[in-house]
């Protein structure tokens, strides 16, 4: 591999690399590099699945020409299974909130990496979907209904059958039946990065930057939102939540005519799905493959979960998620 990676260097830059680290593995299969020229650094990623290299080198070029914050694609090896990208440097947002963090509430400097970022998505959303071919994307080109159903049997299957939290099938699947339902309303004619959350967002000279997008597709507003407001590991205060809400709210009006209490109402069943499908993922490779990071969110997640079962929110609406989420949360406190 590191043959791979210092042939395309040469062929890009016209020199040799001078050293290669080994940079921490991430949930996925993705391997990725730090290589060095002298004092200038890159980044160099491999990955055996190519079709996932294209969409993320086709989705980058598109981005750049939109001006999106983006990392520029360097080049490609021949089989394109490596390219070389910029190096945005360590920093991720988790990073920042987790080296500030004093208290519960998040301090002003990170909640306006936040606004940042909230800012730059409306953008992706808006202007980086505009023009965007979908016809390629994994596994589907639109968040619909079939893949909220994959999502919501992740959730059982990864999580609450990993877990031992045994749930009524018939109760379950009419919770995923009006979960989905009400979420197919929804308007899909925007970019939907799928996975945004603050290890996904780095930040370079007091700016947010993005990676990571390759799983993206058309889909709806609220999903990236909620996946960046209930990032189990940032434990974003809800009061400061609802503040972040608002304001990705006020600058969506600037785009185009919003109801705040319409957004709201569709927002909460995207956060739910969004968390659901987070905990199976929580359960694959926390449980079951045995990682820190994901076991450590696990507890989180199932908190995030229930603080939606209240008035204004969720109460009363899909009663067996709320008490297998509860019943989950009960044995992990109590170490099974």
């Amino acid at each position: 591999m590191e043959n791979e990676i210092l042939s395309l260097f040469e062929k890009c830059f016209g020199n040799f690399a001078t050293k290669i680290d080994t940079l921490p593995a991430s949930g996925s299969a993705r391997k990725y590099f730090r290589v060095w020229q002298k004092e200038d650094s890159y980044i160099a990623a491999c990955h055996r699945n190519i079709q996932e290299n294209r969409l993320f080198i086709r989705f980058t070029e598109h981005f750049r020409r939109k001006g999106l914050h983006v990392p520029e694609v360097y080049g490609v090896s021949e089989d394109e299974s490596v390219y070389i990208q910029e190096d945005l440097g360590d920093k991720m947002l988790l990073d920042m909130v987790e080296e500030s963090r004093k208290s519960e509430e998040l301090d002003e400097r990170i909640m306006e990496l936040y606004r940042k970022a909230l800012a730059e998505l409306l953008r992706f959303q808006l202007q980086g979907g505009e023009g965007l071919d979908y016809s390629a994307c994994l596994p589907r080109p639109v968040f619909d209904a079939r893949c909220m159903m994959w999502d919501l049997n992740y959730f059982k299957y990864c999580f609450l059958r990993l877990a031992g939290v045994e749930a009524s099938e018939q109760a379950l699947e009419d919770d995923f039946e009006a979960l989905t339902d009400l979420l197919c309303r929804a308007d899909t004619h925007s970019f939907m990065f799928r996975d945004f959350q603050s290890r996904n967002i780095m930040v370079k000279g007091g700016e947010v930057w993005f990676i990571d997008y390759q799983g993206g597709r058309r889909g709806a507003l609220p999903y990236d939102v909620a996946s960046l407001l209930y990032d189990a590991i940032a434990r974003i205060p809800d009061g400061q939540r609802e503040e972040l809400l608002d304001d990705y709210i006020r600058g969506l009006g600037c785009f185009r005519r919003v109801d705040a209490g319409e957004f709201r109402a569709m927002y909460y069943p995207f956060v739910l799905i969004r968390l659901l499908q987070a905990m199976g993922a929580f359960g694959l490779r926390g449980l079951y493959e045995r990682k820190a990071h994901f076991i450590d969110s696990i507890v989180p997640g199932l908190e995030n979960i229930l603080s939606l079962f209240v008035p204004g929110k969720l109460a009363g609406q899909y009663p067996e998620i709320e008490r297998v989420c509860r019943v989950a949360l009960e044995k992990e406190k109590n170490g099974k």
